[in-house]
């Protein structure tokens, strides 16, 4: 696992093999945004340790969606250190065990990534301590928000923090080469409408569950983005 700063002091991104998670400081507490694949729970806690961070000041961990690379380690974090995990009540069932993954819409070249994306560790079940609707206050960054952006799955969320310019996009958006719209989604229409709105966000700096975060003429890249993607 690699550990990148993003902004000095306060954000990180944690990278596993497929895909990655984030972790938030405000002064010695902390939030994790997603959680990585089962078994990663180790190399969370000793990259929070390497900070010169406590994992028992883990607070919270926002989960963006149910898929087992956001959600693996969620359980084992929360066990140990007390940490509470919020997640979108559409998704909420899948990441307790008690409604299956739903079933991407696959376009023909999605299948071998999405059957590459399958050898992570299939996520065990999961307590939801907090399910969030569209809009509601998360309780850290100066007033972090839910924003729901279904269509990578019904409850996908992303993560807004108005105060520092930051948006964690979870799926809904990527930047494994250009900036695009998520890849596996439930509904590619409502998707990209779900793009669109984070787009219209306007952040100065965005994070993707997949590739390198936007750090300059983030807003501007995202919009680009968003109106060249053909609707569906």
């Amino acid at each position: 696992m690699d550990l990148v700063e993003i902004l000095p002091g306060r954000l990180h991104m944690l990278r596993f093999p497929i895909g990655q998670a984030y972790l938030w400081r405000d002064g010695d507490a902390l939030t994790l945004i997603d959680a990585g694949h089962a078994g990663g729970a180790p190399a969370i806690e000793g990259a929070i340790r390497s900070l010169g961070l406590r994992p028992e000041r883990l607070e919270r961990i926002v989960l963006t969606h149910c898929h087992r690379d956001h959600v693996g380690a969620a359980g084992e974090l929360a066990a140990r250190w007390g940490a509470q995990v919020l997640a979108h009540r559409l998704d909420a069932p899948v990441i307790r065990g008690e409604a299956p993954v739903p079933e991407p819409d696959l376009l023909d070249w999605e299948l071998p990534l999405y059957t590459h994306g399958l050898t992570a560790p299939e996520a065990p079940p999961t307590a939801v301590d907090r399910e969030l609707e569209d809009g509601e206050a998360l309780g850290f960054g100066d007033g972090a928000v839910a924003v729901h952006a279904p269509g990578h799955t019904p409850g996908s969320i992303g993560v807004h923090l108005p105060s520092h310019g930051v948006l964690f996009t979870g799926d809904c958006v990527a930047a494994v080469g250009p900036v695009m719209l998520g890849v596996f989604n439930v509904d590619r229409a409502e998707a990209l409408r779900s793009f669109r709105r984070l787009a219209d966000l306007c952040p100065a700096v965005a994070c993707f569950g997949h590739g390198d975060p936007l750090v300059a003429d983030t807003a501007a890249a995202l919009f680009a983005a968003a109106a060249a993607t053909p609707r569906p």
